[in-house]
């Protein structure tokens, strides 16, 4: 605030020194609107407790001068004096304070809440001084019990008749004490009765103690008043109280304004909480278009629950998969035009020499090829893979039905064989067991000792039911004519040394070889990748679904910018009764992160319903809690981000303005 003005009389309450007021005119100069001067040189002293009228005709000013005595306006030049001390310098926040702490306002338009309760509507000024609920509730109470509002306390503005408004606009003046009354034409709206009674009200006050200034074009009106101003063209032209001596003994106690510096206002949780209970009865005054507005939040967040649970499901379905087919596995193989040139492909040799190696527990010769196998009359070709006796438990697959070879077999060469899953479904559509069944490979008969169970893919080239497995010795001699393998399965005796091993094994190849005429890879690289694939396409689906809560959050701001051009005579109601720009943002965020919670809780409901669905449907799906949090974080995030706009734009507005909206 300012410096103090010149010492004035102990009970001048409010001073005004040459108070003009100019709209418009800042580009006249560039053939815009000349500027229309409404006050001009005002003058004006009135007292602690003094019933003040002010009357002129419609647009002589009188209005303007109300809403610059109330603090709703800044003039264009003079001084204002209050208690003493200048409020130019005061700040919106500190006019704020002296609105509520020094002023009731009375309009003709009464300017009630329409969403609150008759009490709630008087609550106003007092939750933004910080009185706790009950003290205000019992005030409230008190104050429309002794205006006759006995039972209407619960009722709001449109079921009240245009008298009974008014006293509650009464009421909600004298909240916070009502040092000042500012009416604006209290009885303009009114009937005679109703009229007369709000006039006696006010004469009750001004006895009480309380400064009435009275704003009407009434002179009938005016006259039962204690003092008349009359206001002409922007200029006081009468004035019948230069030296009003004041008629009540009753002085209300001086107001401290150096305390408008440091208020803090409500506490904070007290006033999210009256402004999230504000926030949901808005909303569901407006459910339709809350309805659609929270739509999007909804789906956002449904979806991005879905697809993670989708993802999550299928990932651990394909990693299950993927590590049926052995992650502490290394495989093998020579490298060149053929397998078979001498000097180039691994040997039985290579293998007893790995078998030295440590780290390995097994190592498993393979030698393949594609032949056609025949049962009775029909012919199928397929994948022909000679192994060891150790591939159902190196491997973690094992046999459906019957049984596999043993390394007896292999050492005799035994025609005996072990059919895929899918091979067996293709080769004998119609037998119920495939076991004891005599099958051709050429003109070699072999029987059917087993079926395996159902595998899979390791990738997409080779599905790996689609298989007929023979004893290494038995395919490589009597199949293929080749003693050699095509490929090795070595199996480390600790997953998490694979690295470690297969190091090793390189080392000795290339030691005995002098050239890396040979490749190994492992299945925990191919796990890994393929983990590493799975988490990219779940991170793209869960992007995909965030752009709904983007679409959503747009839906939001757009809805609260609505509000806000809807209820900006709201919001004019409450800067006139104290709230500070903090206030009205935090309304205006409170109502967009409460559509933004309940529509994220919607979101979580259906997301989890819809996956719940899936899982009946049996498509894998996994529930992360932390997915589930994210996709309500983000929500409400979302909220907060899109409704800042809005409510920083609300916040922004002139009270003057607003409450002409």
């Amino acid at each position: 605030m300012s410096a103090v003005l010149a010492p004035v009389a102990d009970d001048v309450l409010i001073r005004l020194r040459g108070i003009r007021k100019q709209y418009g005119g800042g580009d006249a100069g560039q053939g815009g609107p000349p500027p229309v001067e409404v006050l001009r040189g005002v003058d004006l002293d009135i007292h602690a407790g003094e019933f003040v009228a002010i009357v002129g005709a419609s647009g002589s000013g009188k209005s303007t001068l109300m809403n610059m005595l109330g603090c709703l306006d800044r003039p264009t030049a003079g001084t204002y004096a209050f208690g003493g001390q200048d409020v130019a310098g005061m700040n919106a926040d500190e006019l704020a304070w002296l609105r509520r702490e020094a002023f009731g306002f009375v309009f003709q338009g009464y300017h009630l809440i329409a969403t609150e309760s008759a009490r709630e509507n008087v609550e106003v000024p007092a939750l933004y001084a910080g009185m706790p609920a009950d003290q205000r509730h019992a005030r409230a109470t008190a104050l429309l019990e002794r205006l006759g509002l006995q039972g209407r306390f619960d009722n709001r503005p449109n079921q009240l008749s245009g008298g009974q408004q008014q006293r509650v606009s009464i009421a909600r003046a004298l909240m916070n004490g009502g040092r000042i009354i500012l009416a604006d034409e209290p009885t303009g709206a009114l009937d005679s009765r109703s009229g007369a009674e709000v006039m006696a009200l006010l004469g009750e006050l001004a006895d009480a103690g309380h400064t009435i200034i009275l704003i009407t074009h009434d002179r009938k009106v005016a006259a039962q008043a204690r003092r008349v101003i009359e206001i002409s063209d922007g200029r006081i032209v009468s004035d019948d109280g230069t030296a009003t001596q004041i008629e009540s003994p009753v002085t209300l106690p001086p107001l401290d304004l150096s305390r408008a510096r440091h208020d803090s206002g409500a506490p904070l949780l007290a006033e999210l909480a009256d402004a999230a209970r504000a926030a949901w009865r808005v909303l569901w005054l407006n459910r339709f278009r809350t309805g659609l507005t929270l739509l999007g939040i909804v789906i956002g967040v449904a979806s991005v629950i879905v697809m993670l649970a989708i993802g999550l499901g299928t990932r651990q379905q394909v990693m299950a998969q993927l590590g049926a087919f052995g992650s502490n596995l290394l495989y093998m193989a020579s490298r060149g035009e053929s397998s078979r040139i001498p000097g180039r492909s691994i040997t039985l040799g290579d293998l007893e020499a790995l078998a030295d190696v440590p780290g390995i527990s097994h190592v498993l010769p393979n030698v393949t090829g594609n032949k056609v196998i025949r049962h009775g009359n029909l012919d199928v070709q397929t994948y022909v893979r000679g192994t060891g006796a150790a591939l159902p438990r190196i491997q973690t697959w094992p046999v459906a039905r019957g049984g596999f070879f043993t390394d007896e077999d292999d050492r005799e060469m035994a025609t005996v064989a072990v059919l895929g899953a899918r091979l067996a479904q293709k080769l004998m559509p119609d037998v119920a067991s495939p076991v004891g069944e005599t099958i051709l490979i050429g003109n070699v008969p072999f029987q059917v000792i087993g079926v395996m169970s159902a595998k899979g893919a390791l990738t997409g080239e080779k599905d790996e039911d689609d298989v007929l497995l023979l004893p290494f010795s038995t395919a490589g001699i009597r199949v293929f004519g080749q003693r050699e393998p095509t490929y090795t399965v070595l199996a480390a005796a600790d997953v998490s040394r694979v690295a470690e091993v297969e190091a090793a094994v390189d080392a000795v190849l290339f030691e005995r070889h002098r050239i890396r005429d040979y490749g190994i890879s492992n299945a925990a690289a191919s796990i890994a990748a393929e983990a590493r694939t799975q988490d990219n396409m779940t991170m793209m689906l869960s992007l995909i679904a965030a752009v709904s809560l983007v679409v959503g959050g747009i839906g939001v701001m757009n809805v609260m910018l609505m509000t806000v051009r809807e209820r900006t005579r709201e919001i004019g109601i409450r800067m006139a009764t104290g709230a500070r720009r903090r206030d009205i943002l935090r309304q205006f965020l409170t109502e967009a992160v409460l559509v933004s919670v309940v529509g994220g809780v919607a979101g979580i409901v259906v997301g989890v319903a819809f996956a719940g669905l899936l899982l009946v449907w049996q498509v894998p799906v996994i529930f992360s809690l932390s997915a589930i949090g994210g996709a309500f974080g983000c929500a409400v995030v979302t909220g907060l981000v899109f409704g800042y706009m809005p409510a920083r734009k609300a916040s922004g507005l002139d009270p003057v303005v607003a409450l002409a909206g």
